[in-house]
């Protein structure tokens, strides 16, 4: 479904990424672990069209993407939730719902909404309320409920244990298991190694602009430098 090759981006004259390969197929859980700054998030970036490419290659479903306006590539059925939820805080949790169907206007999107609120009844409670006085699992919910309600067929998500309570954190990464079902691919991004190898197939490594590792999760997390350097085991 998604392919990249010998990606390559940068900041002014410093290239944070340099030559990044990577493939997800049709109906696969991929995560793409790493520190800090490892790059991670200027990847998807990248992918969605936010973040210029300097080198390399992006096609999605057979369709050259790296020029294509981030707009565009929401068109085609590849969405991302942000790192920071980044929804709209002034307005209600429904409107924010509205939003992420803006390409949409049959009947469907009703039905969407019932089912984002299926998938998180507390949006449903809290569907007339200001996003901004959700609590910051809540937001997050509302962030992945908001893409998913652009009908993707490639979820993009950054970074969605980010600041959740253990409890929070373990009911998002249910959520991502449960986008297999949805018929959604996930291309995954997390600093919670385990978490984000516990619900993928495969999993890359990224260090400093560069994927150092790749393989099924199973095997990634029973790798003895995974486990010393991200799982602090």
């Amino acid at each position: 479904m998604l392919t990249v090759e010998g990606l390559r981006s940068r900041y002014g004259r410093i290239e944070v990424l340099h030559g990044i390969d990577l493939d997800v197929a049709s109906g696969e859980i991929v995560t793409v672990i790493g520190a800090n700054g490892a790059g991670k998030t200027t990847l998807l970036k990248c992918l969605s069209g936010i973040q210029p490419v300097s080198a390399g290659s992006i096609v999605f479903r057979g369709e050259a993407m790296t020029t294509v306006p981030a707009h565009r590539r929401v068109q085609r059925g590849l969405a991302q939730t942000p790192e920071g939820r980044q929804i709209f805080t002034n307005l209600t949790v429904e409107e924010n719902l509205r939003l992420g169907a803006y390409l949409f206007a049959d009947d469907k999107v009703d039905r969407d909404m019932q089912d984002a609120f299926a998938m998180f009844p507390i949006l449903k409670e809290k569907r007339n309320l200001a996003a901004g006085g959700l609590s910051g699992g809540q937001q997050q919910m509302l962030a992945i409920a908001r893409a998913l309600m652009a009908r993707p067929s490639c979820l993009l998500l950054d970074e969605p244990s980010m600041g959740l309570a253990p409890i929070l954190v373990a009911q998002i990464f249910d959520v991502v298991r449960s986008m297999k079902a949805l018929g959604v691919t996930v291309l995954l991004v997390e600093q919670n190694a385990f978490g984000a190898l516990s619900v993928a197939d495969r999993g890359y490594v990224m260090e400093t602009g560069r994927i150092t590792m790749s393989g099924p999760a199973a095997g990634l997390i029973a790798d003895e430098r995974i486990r010393a350097a991200y799982l602090g085991i």
